[in-house]
């Protein structure tokens, strides 16, 4: 078995970032106003069909605000829910976070890093909204904060990603990766498990293809479907096409996946979370994403498995 940090089964993000940094590193989300180019119609209309920003949107996130507002009363709420935080970054986080111009995206930057509590940034994207110019401040702006650069990935294939309207192929995303690659920049992909359409082989052959891409990070999902998206209304229309996985089911699937995933790809996270008001299905229950991740780990070493176990 590989000895990860923290003597885990797997390669922890969590883990690493604490060794390295030597405390927490606990973001503060903002909504700085952005749109989609699958929203505003340049490549579609409409957005991801799975997706509805308000249901991950902490209350102190506001386009309405400056983002030096939602910084500090995100500050202000975040001090007294973690107490043993020692940097806050600032997470740009909904809808696509370079769509902008250069200089729109670098003064925004440069506001939330103005503020002295903020050390760095995540800025979550799409894969066809960067550029090399854009990759460049962000790179600059590395040599002296945290920096993070997320974009979605969500399928590696093709009829999926048309499916849900992404606006995009999985070679556009793999491209990004590798323009962001001579950047030297940390990076992390989202990825959905259980897309309509996907069989359970085809699923577990795409960590394969996933740890070819030369990213640092993967966050897991399991497909959820949410209130208010184009995707419930496709649930409710074609229930046949989805399978949806059940809680202990997909401990078990996302175990089989991490041991095809490259041991060297660090996981930020093996399951998303849906305010319950905002879920439709599947009903895993009141249980929180600490629990489910205890519960994946602790099933890691019931079935003797590790992270890049079946990795070839």
């Amino acid at each position: 078995m590989i000895q990860f940090l923290g003597d885990r089964p797997y390669n922890s993000l969590s883990v690493h970032l604490r060794e390295k940094n030597k405390h927490r590193l606990q973001k503060i989300s903002v909504n700085a106003g952005f749109t989609c180019p699958n929203r505003d119609g340049k490549v579609a209309t409409g957005g991801c069909s799975f997706c509805n920003n308000k249901a991950f949107n902490p209350s102190y996130c506001d386009s309405a605000k400056s983002v030096k507002t939602q910084v500090e009363e995100g500050l202000s709420f975040l001090r007294k829910r973690y107490k043993n935080a020692g940097e806050f970054i600032v997470y740009f986080q909904p809808y696509s976070n370079t769509y902008a111009s250069v200089s729109e995206l670098e003064r925004l930057w440069v506001e939330a890093l103005s503020i002295p509590e903020v050390s760095g940034i995540v800025v979550s994207t799409r894969p066809d909204c960067i550029d090399e110019k854009k990759l460049q401040v962000l790179s600059d702006l590395s040599k002296s904060h945290h920096v993070f650069l997320e974009m979605g990935i969500e399928s590696v294939y093709d009829n999926s990603l048309k499916r849900m309207n992404r606006g995009h192929n999985f070679q556009t995303a793999v491209k990004a990766f590798e323009m962001t690659a001579q950047y030297d920049l940390f990076t992390t992909g989202h990825y959905i498990l259980g897309l309509p359409g996907e069989s359970r082989e085809e699923m577990l052959k795409s960590a394969g293809i996933l740890s070819e891409i030369p990213m640092n990070a993967i966050k897991l999902h399991q497909l959820q479907i949410v209130k208010g998206t184009a995707m419930a209304d496709d649930f409710q229309e074609n229930p046949s096409d989805y399978h949806l996985f059940e809680r202990e089911e997909y401990i078990d699937f996302v175990v089989a996946f991490c041991e095809r995933l490259r041991p060297d790809l660090l996981i930020d996270r093996f399951a998303g979370e849906v305010p319950l008001p905002y879920l439709i299905a599947p009903n895993w229950g009141l249980f929180r994403y600490d629990q489910i991740m205890q519960m994946i780990e602790k099933r890691f070493y019931e079935k003797n498995a590790w992270q890049g176990k079946l990795f070839e």
